[in-house]
């Protein structure tokens, strides 16, 4: 399509030369300049020719002249690009003190001058030096004012000043005239502070601006929901505060996690394991299936049995083999406690399943096996070494071998393994 209009446009230009051609030899015109003496006769068209050949000799001379005085302005630019290439990789690079150095430099080109002292401010706050950030925030707030009130938000929340950078994005929010950035920062800020309404309020328009991807967004809004379930003053308030939550909300794992818990501190046992139940049905969650299990309540047993059902379709899951273990430690069922945390053991050792563990020795009266397992558990923690049991402390060798799951077809038919 465009090299047809290209066409055209060529044959229109043709035949708009060839008619004013015709028409300028018809009458020529006729220009007479006279000066001091001089006379000079010519047409129109060789006048009009000569002052556009004048224009671009006196354009010509002109830059020719200007060429030796533009050359320290020219090597400034480029040192000065050079200067603030290197200073934005020594601050990826982590090299803090020649980032700003190299950007502070930089900044004296005028049309560099915001982003580099943004990013200089940004290597001096990684440097802790908060208060040489802000000097600089200071400078580039007068080129880039809503850039730097985000990075002065952001230096301010480093250093421990939440109430400062809330109350500087507390304006623009209330306009609803925040940068992307700006929305997260607020967030944080008002995370920081305690101010749980104002960091709910800005999710929404944090999740419009497309600041952040899909799993950081839900990450940090998982931050500020468990933090306001947290915050729950009573049963009733936190039932109030779950019901207006939306259904895309109430199904993350780790805010079920914190309203399974909060419920269960009120007494509401049921709700709590309804949502964890319900939750689990949906998707299957290592950090539900804990929560499952060390919630308070008189239904251990059933609960017990309920969880047994699962590892049929979850053989080789530590955690819901920690679990169960942790429910047979509460039932006293030590033989059955010892399996399941044995083989969690074993597959993922963990700090957890030891002192579980450790439980079950203690339980069965064995003190000195129950203080090795303790032992383990702070050790593994800490990265230390793990002291095996005693040789007459053991069950027998634990199955490390991941359980194989049979696979089956659409009509319900076993499918041979290759």
């Amino acid at each position: 399509m465009k090299l047809w209009r290209a066409i055209l446009l060529l044959v229109v230009v043709a035949a708009l030369a060839a008619f004013g051609w015709h028409w300028v030899a018809e009458d020529p015109g006729y220009v007479l300049l006279r000066l001091r003496g001089w006379r000079v006769e010519t047409t129109v068209v060789a006048a009009v020719a000569i002052l556009l050949l004048t224009w671009a000799l006196l354009g010509v001379l002109w830059r020719l002249l200007r060429w030796p005085f533009g050359a320290f302005s020219r090597r400034h630019r480029r040192v000065s690009q050079q200067r603030l290439g290197e200073g934005l990789v020594a601050l990826i690079e982590g090299r803090h003190g020649d980032a700003e150095r190299d950007l502070n430099r930089a900044a004296r080109l005028d049309s560099l001058r915001g982003p580099a002292l943004l990013a200089s401010a940004e290597a001096a706050s990684r440097r802790g030096e908060h208060g040489r950030a802000l000097e600089a925030l200071n400078q580039a707030a007068q080129s880039s004012p809503q850039a730097a009130r985000v990075l002065r938000a952001r230096v301010l929340r480093r250093d421990g000043k939440s109430a400062e950078a809330l109350a500087l994005l507390a304006p623009e929010s209330d306009k609803g005239t925040l940068s992307p950035g700006g929305w997260r920062e607020l967030v944080l800020a008002a995370l920081a502070n305690g101010d749980l309404r104002r960091a709910r309020a800005a999710l929404e328009p944090l999740q419009k601006s497309g600041a952040l991807g899909g799993r950081a967004y839900a990450a940090l809004e998982a931050q500020v929901l468990v933090a306001t379930i947290n915050a729950a003053a009573d049963g009733a308030a936190l039932n109030a505060l779950w019901s207006q939550l939306p259904k895309t909300q109430r199904r993350a794992p780790a805010v079920i996690d914190a309203y399974a818990r909060r419920a269960a501190s009120f007494g509401l046992t049921l709700p709590a394991m309804d949502e964890v139940e319900s939750a689990l049905r949906r998707e299957w969650s290592p950090l539900l299936i804990e929560t499952y299990g060390t919630l308070s309540g008189e239904d251990i047993e059933a609960r017990l049995r309920r969880a047994e059902s699962w590892l049929d379709a979850h053989p080789n899951d530590a955690t819901l083999l920690l679990t169960l273990g942790r429910m047979c430690v509460r039932l006293k069922l030590w033989g059955k406690a010892r399996q399941h945390l044995e083989r969690s053991l074993a597959l993922v050792p963990g700090a957890a399943a030891w002192e579980a563990l450790g439980d079950v020795f203690a339980g069965q009266g064995d003190p000195a096996q129950a203080q090795r397992c303790y032992r383990n558990a702070l050790a593994f923690g800490r990265g230390e070494t793990i002291a095996p049991l005693a040789q007459g402390a053991r069950s027998g060798q634990p199955d490390t071998h991941p359980i194989a799951i049979e696979e089956r077809d659409v009509h319900g038919v076993p499918r041979l393994r290759e």
